[in-house]
């Protein structure tokens, strides 16, 4: 029983790294006052370039580097996602676009071009079969050397590839960078009264830019992790389901707090796997057990809504064009 415990909390923390970068890129970005319904399209991205960095290194016949094997798909898929963070910032901020709209214009446009490289890139190249870079993805998969030794402890918190540990790092960070620096304050300023920042001398477009984009690039390595790390290599159409808004729901579940998006991420990656662990299950009931990290935020956006705190509120212009000649 123990073991199953254990073997449990280990599958929920890997299904929860993904979703633990996307809720923190979000953030972000959120803080911000944009709201960016384009993070699944920015993991999609993020995934099929780092992948597809990862392809054109392995074949190019060079000695494989195991440095350069985790940086040129690190960099692709972070490149390739600010792109993403970027365009919609020019849309929403710069031509002041509603933001619902173009984040999920992004979001297919993301889930549209991942499936197509992924899955006609090798036609594309002149070779056959789905993309794979197996080396690639060993270095990626590669844990710490001493956590077997440290029995079942070593096998459930310490077995993970270095982007799960990253993960939890930078959510650590954004918290500590937003509430002890001044730029931090900078940005939630900007985010709950742009007019007010404005004013202040504060930037709003510059700051926004800068949120969005690197709220972006961090979301978009969830992508990364799930296709290098958690599948190993291999692009799978469709492969990431519905992780993408789980990360969006996860943002509301946290209440805007990264450091908070840490135990709920474990939490909602173990809601998501939960209906593995009851046998007898049919499959109507699955599906209905798949709902669970939905309902669970439903009911937290409920809680802080009865409450009404302001400090488990979003920001206030969250989601509003900030139109300077209105100042």
């Amino acid at each position: 029983m123990i073991a199953v415990i254990f073997s449990f909390i280990k599958q929920a923390i890997i299904q929860g790294i993904p979703l633990l970068f996307g809720s923190t890129g979000e953030i972000i970005t959120e803080k911000s006052g944009n709201m960016n319904l384009g993070v699944p399209g920015i993991m999609y991205i993020g995934g099929i370039a780092g992948i597809m960095g990862s392809y054109f290194y392995e074949k190019s016949g060079a000695v494989m580097n195991p440095v350069l094997g985790i940086l040129i798909p690190l960099l692709c898929s972070f490149a390739a996602s600010v792109l993403m963070a970027l365009i919609f910032c020019f849309l929403t901020v710069t031509l002041r676009a509603n933001q619902n709209v173009t984040g999920l214009a992004l979001t297919t446009f993301g889930v549209g071009v991942g499936n197509f490289f992924g899955g006609s890139l090798t036609t594309l190249v002149g070779a056959e079969g789905t993309i794979s870079v197996v080396t690639s993805g060993l270095y990626f998969k590669a844990t710490l050397p001493f956590a077997s030794k440290l029995g079942i402890f070593g096998d459930t918190f310490l077995s993970f590839g270095f982007l799960a540990y990253l993960a939890i790092i930078i959510a650590l960070v954004a918290q500590w960078f937003m509430n002890h620096t001044r730029a931090g304050l900078s940005l939630r300023a900007v985010g709950e009264s742009p007019a007010t920042a404005d004013a202040a001398g504060i930037n709003v477009t510059k700051t926004k830019y800068l949120a969005t984009c690197l709220g972006g690039g961090v979301a978009g390595l969830g992508g990364l992790y799930f296709i290098m790390d958690y599948i190993g290599g291999t692009w799978t159409n469709g492969g990431f389901g519905d992780r993408g808004w789980l990360a969006i729901a996860l943002v509301i579940f946290a209440l805007w707090k990264p450091a908070s998006s840490i135990l709920g991420s474990i939490l909602f990656g173990g809601l998501y796997i939960l209906y593995l662990y009851i046998p007898g299950l049919s499959r109507s009931s699955q599906e209905i057990f798949k709902m669970l990290p939905y309902i669970v935020t439903i009911a937290v956006l409920i809680f802080i809504s009865i409450r009404d705190r302001r400090e488990n509120q979003p920001p206030e212009s969250l989601g509003l064009s900030y139109f300077r000649e209105e100042r």
